[in-house]
């Protein structure tokens, strides 16, 4: 290959996200010499703006807490997850080689003591990462390990050597990459063209993610004939405030402490406990496609100040927490019909304490794990939030050693992808934490594969 400014490497990683350095502080460890080229002018993409929630089986923080979990039902709770769409292969792939994942947090001491059970867990597998740290961390060893990293360099076409990939270009740049190419591009959530094509009632959610998550890598790949996996379950994800800014991480799941959600009516729609993807989809079909998560003093004082998700303490300094001594004054402050907030809640109450069914079927808090407990105690509180797509979970279809396949199954020699550029993880839902577990994960796979091409 030759172009007016060109240069060779072992391997190129196209995208700086955790997968991207990932894949690159390993190959370069390995010997390899590796670019990471990204299209932003900084590294971190929808990681950076992430919670840092992985969901891991068996680890010593489970073990501190008391936790029994093993691998098995890690793999069943994200098949019964995904609806049993998402790939069998690529999970159980995820389930084995989670080691890889808890010896690079351990290299970059990231772990928090946090743990609890959310989105799609039978048990407390939410581990909370200081994915800063983590992020920092394999910067700094692939750079100290002889990577290059590029910032400001949009991958605009895999360069081919038959039906190799051999390259890309970026610009008047062409790289050479001799092992091959990994791409760690992101997925779409900045992409309304996208989301019309693929997922049309999706696409009134609040775009949200990295800011350069706008498909390119699938597009990339997609000109090769790659096949495309779990696009069609793309969902926006409940709990985003509808001022949230892109440098303020605000999402918040009062409904997995015991709050219900309401919509402007004050009416009740749906099953809390259910994933906040499928919680997503049931709130775009409400008026102004929003709903409030209305809880009592009981579920404030369960915040935990600090720790994503749980932070009200952080939600009401950003003044986005609305509170009334009563219900009947927060429901007009929310500008609900008079009553209805009172009648909505006394409902609620009765299914709770066994007088009544819950129209909705709910029995727990996540998932149907923890105790239910009645909304009595004031002062009350209303969060108003919106489906945001904060990722979106289908993407470029891959074998379980990273290689990208064609529509027919075959695989794109010389090409790699790994985290959310990939689909067939996640199926119909999403378990909280998978997408930095399998970021994590499979950037190394992605790696280790290219170094031995």
């Amino acid at each position: 290959m030759t172009a007016p400014d060109a240069r060779s490497f072992d391997a190129i990683v196209v995208g700086g996200g955790l997968a991207g350095l990932a894949a690159t502080q390993r190959m370069a460890a390995s010997g390899l010499s590796v670019a990471l080229v990204e299209k932003r002018g900084r590294l971190g993409g929808s990681s950076a703006m992430s919670g840092g929630w992985f969901a891991l089986s068996g680890t010593a923080v489970q073990r501190r807490a008391g936790v029994e979990d093993a691998d098995d039902v890690f793999l069943s709770d994200m098949v019964a997850t995904g609806g049993g769409f998402a790939d069998p292969s690529l999970l159980d792939a995820l389930v084995a080689r989670q080691a890889q994942a808890v010896a690079a947090i351990d290299r970059a001491d990231a772990w928090t003591d946090e743990l609890k059970v959310s989105a799609g867990m039978t048990i407390a597998r939410a581990h909370l990462i200081r994915i800063g740290r983590l992020l920092a961390y394999l910067e700094r060893e692939a750079l100290a390990a002889g990577a290059v990293i590029l910032v400001d360099h949009p991958a605009e076409e895999l360069v081919m050597d038959g039906r190799r990939v051999a390259g890309i270009r970026s610009g008047r740049a062409v790289f050479a990459a001799d092992a091959g190419v990994v791409l760690t591009t992101g997925g779409f959530s900045r992409s309304r063209e996208l989301l019309d094509l693929f997922v049309p009632d999706q696409a009134g959610a609040m775009p949200y993610g990295g800011v350069g998550n706008t498909g390119d890598g699938i597009r990339l790949a997609w000109m090769l004939g790659a096949g495309l996996a779990d696009i069609g379950h793309v969902a926006g994800t409940y709990g985003q405030h509808p001022d949230a800014s892109d440098d303020e991480h605000e999402l918040l799941t009062a409904n997995y402490l015991g709050a219900i959600l309401v919509n402007a009516h004050g009416e009740r729609f749906t099953d809390e406990s259910e994933s906040y993807k499928v919680l997503g989809t049931a709130v775009l079909t409400q008026p102004s496609r929003m709903a409030f998560q209305i809880f009592d003093a009981g579920v404030r004082a369960r915040s935990k100040p600090g720790v994503p998700l749980s932070d009200m303490e952080r939600i009401e300094e950003l003044g986005h927490l609305v509170s009334a001594p009563t219900l009947s004054e927060l429901g007009h402050r929310l500008g609900m019909p008079p009553g209805a907030l009172e009648r909505t809640v006394e409902r609620y109450n009765d299914g709770v304490a066994g007088r009544a069914a819950d129209p909705f079927g709910r029995t727990g808090l996540v998932t149907g794990v923890g105790a239910l407990a009645p909304v009595d105690s004031g002062p009350f509180y209303a969060y108003p939030a919106v489906t945001a797509m904060t990722s979106t979970y289908g993407g470029l279809s891959v074998a379980p050693d990273t290689s990208v396949t064609r529509i027919d199954g075959t695989r794109i020699e010389g090409l790699s992808a790994a985290g959310e550029v990939v689909g067939g993880f996640h199926g119909a839902s999403y378990m909280t934490g998978t997408a930095l577990t399998k970021a994590l994960v499979f950037g190394i796979e992605a790696a280790d594969r290219t170094a031995a091409a």
